[in-house]
């Protein structure tokens, strides 16, 4: 009698619908993954069949889960001794900012449930997910728990975290035809990573991005009310909702 078939996760039917994987590879990706106990989408990464980018943004896009870069994140604010290593390496999840009674918590993969339930039993505080790249994730840990042993976490993340949106706008940086230019970008994606961790630390519900014809806002809403925190130039407003 023939097997069941493994029934695909969002996630991978997701990539099936974003063809970036065939049918039939996600099935056996699925299958594989399983039988050698590594997470799907690590083992995505790690045979080349998908990059993490594209991962992660059919993930955040199929889940409406914000998508981080690791890059952005101050170290500072990384919560040491909640979790213990093992934890950390056998659920390829990661604590990075505690706030009150919730926990935040890197993953790859969002349907990976079980990461955030075992996190919250170890450590009684509610968590929540932050979907991050899988190879910027893997790296992350790495250098995490090696800090552990060390000095400090400064190599986790970027010390100077280049925010001159105004440099990029006097450039003639918010054309159009120039939102897939990933060096001229880097200010942008920073500002909106930048956005996203100030939202995480006041505890907003959700963050509004708003183009208008002669203006570009960003808004916070905490406690049920929202807040102007940002104005980029209007120029830029492609480039940050193509992010």
């Amino acid at each position: 009698m023939a097997a069941n078939p493994i029934q695909l996760s969002g996630l991978a039917r997701r990539l099936v619908e974003d063809k970036l994987l065939e049918e039939s590879q996600a099935r056996d990706a699925s299958a594989e993954a399983m039988k050698t106990r590594v997470p799907f989408v690590t083992h995505l990464v790690q045979n080349n069949l998908v990059s993490a980018k594209d991962i992660a943004n059919s993930a955040s896009e199929e889940f409406g889960t914000p998508l981080l870069d690791l890059a952005a994140l101050d170290p500072e604010i990384i919560p040491r001794n909640l979790v213990d290593e093992k934890l950390i390496r056998s659920n390829h999840a990661m604590p990075i900012f505690h706030r009150g009674n919730r926990l935040f918590v890197a993953v790859s993969d969002p349907t990976n449930r079980q990461a955030l339930d075992e996190i919250k039993f170890q450590t009684g505080i509610t968590t929540e997910e932050v979907l991050v790249e899988e190879n910027k994730l893997s790296a992350f840990i790495e250098a995490f728990l090696e800090s552990q042993e060390g000095d400090g976490l400064g190599d986790l993340g970027d010390d100077d975290v280049d925010l001159d949106l105004e440099a990029v706008d006097e450039s003639g940086g918010g054309q159009d035809e120039d939102v897939g230019s990933a060096a001229d970008d880097t200010p942008v994606v920073r500002f909106i990573n930048k956005m996203l961790m100030d939202a995480i630390k006041g505890g907003s519900s959700d963050l509004h991005f708003e183009p208008f014809e002669k203006a570009y806002r960003v808004r916070f809403r905490t406690d049920g009310i929202l807040h102007e925190v940002a104005r980029p130039p209007v120029n830029l407003g492609p480039r940050i909702s193509a992010r």
